[in-house]
């Protein structure tokens, strides 16, 4: 009986790395972050946001960001009733679900100049693309969290979903690898 428990526990860390590999990490605004100068329609324009996938907003203490309740509140620039701010300057917002997110400045004039971004997220096993400014959304649950279920943490690294594909394979490798340690530990 302790083999057999042995090896359910050795499938589901393996099922577990593969779900944990596919996300992805999207460094708003690339290379540039979280900066006016980024035309971050073009930037999300070839981006897929998935469920489990986090956004990172890298930006000097000039920036903050604002996450904002509608579509309304994003095409307008109104700031005055904010889901959640950051303002780590490293910050990480988790996708926790499907739908439509917007963020922007909270600098005064930041976002009416540009410096909003909205996400569309799909469900993980999706293949949709979104549209350029159309709709985008994040959802985000990491750190500590103030409105709904969005929160800050301070992150490192920045995978994007173009490496994607490999983290899926290394994810199914270990799956697959740990079945196999498992029925050759079990018998």
């Amino acid at each position: 009986m302790t083999m057999q428990a042995a090896l359910v526990i050795l499938v589901f860390s393996g099922l577990l790395a593969v779900k944990t590999t596919l996300a992805a990490q999207h460094v708003i605004g690339g290379s540039q972050g979280w900066e006016q100068s980024v035309d971050f329609d073009s930037w999300s324009s070839d981006k897929s946001f998935k469920v489990g996938d986090q956004l990172v907003f890298k930006y000097s203490g000039l920036h903050s960001v604002v996450e904002l309740g509608s579509e309304a509140a994003y095409k307008s620039c109104d700031l005055g009733t904010p889901v959640n701010s950051l303002s780590s300057g490293n910050d990480v917002v988790k996708l926790s679900k499907t739908g439509t997110r917007y963020f922007a400045c909270g600098t005064p004039g930041h976002c009416q100049s540009g410096m909003k971004v909205k996400v569309n997220v799909v469900s993980a096993d999706s293949t949709a693309v979104p549209s350029p400014g159309s709709d985008s959304s994040s959802d985000s649950d990491s750190g500590s969290s103030t409105g709904s279920d969005s929160g800050s943490s301070t992150g490192s690294g920045s995978r994007s979903s173009s490496g994607q594909g490999l983290r899926a394979s290394i994810g199914y490798i270990l799956a697959v690898g740990s079945l196999v340690i498992g029925l050759v530990w079990a018998y």
